[in-house]
């Protein structure tokens, strides 16, 4: 597995691994969680995927099988701001306005969002590997710009995965329930540091083309 950081500016460079990524979002918040969320019969694409946003892709054999986006909570697009800040402001019905103790806007912290890994990644061993080649991009990609510490809206066992993985990573305020998925999010922080554990060195790839059609509705 290979890991690609990029944002709008730069999506070019990796063919259709931007797309492939919001199909697989889609296939899997929409279709399999139910989420309420903007998308088509192919891909799922909302109001934080702007140009303040970078992201972290992992590719097996050329294909978008993991990802999330990162963005400095000091974005600002339109009348958007950041997830979590929209959150908070009442704008998104559908996250508490409680989810954080309080507003945060600082160039150190930077939220992470859409963290999703491909069903077709099975065993356990590939899928912390997915995980760990998805986060250490957001590191990389948040560290580089400035960044201290990472936050999240993510599923509570994500704290627990991340640990496991040398990720510095605990709650903060208290946890709710999505009405879609019947899951328990809290808000996660971690420092904007590379994993203390072993490391394989991480080739920066160039997502393959392919001969067949791979925007299929799932």
């Amino acid at each position: 597995m290979e890991n690609i950081t990029f944002s709008l500016a730069t999506l070019h460079r990796h063919g259709s691994a931007f797309y492939d990524f919001l199909a697989l979002r889609k296939r899997f918040f929409v279709d399999t969680l139910g989420w309420d969320i903007p998308h088509d019969d192919t891909v799922e694409m909302d109001q934080y995927d702007n140009p303040l946003a970078h992201y972290s892709l992992v590719l097996r054999d050329g294909e978008v099988v993991g990802g999330a986006r990162v963005m400095s909570t000091t974005a600002a697009w339109g009348r958007h701001t950041y997830m979590l800040r929209d959150a908070v402001a009442g704008k998104l019905i559908h996250i508490p306005p409680e989810i954080m103790p309080r507003e945060v806007t600082d160039p150190c912290v930077w939220e992470c969002t859409r963290l999703v890994i491909s069903d077709d990644v099975k065993t356990q061993v590939d899928r912390s590997e997915c995980l760990g080649l998805i986060v250490d991009g957001l590191v990389r990609v948040a560290a580089n710009c400035g960044a201290e510490q990472l936050i999240s809206l993510s599923p509570l066992p994500l704290m627990r995965a991340l640990r496991q993985l040398g990720f510095s990573a605990d709650r903060i305020g208290e946890p709710y329930r999505n009405d879609h998925d019947g899951r328990q999010y809290a808000v996660l922080a971690m420092p904007a540091r590379q994993a203390e554990r072993v490391r394989i060195p991480v080739p920066q790839a160039t997502h393959r083309p392919q001969n067949m059609a791979v925007h299929a509705p799932a």
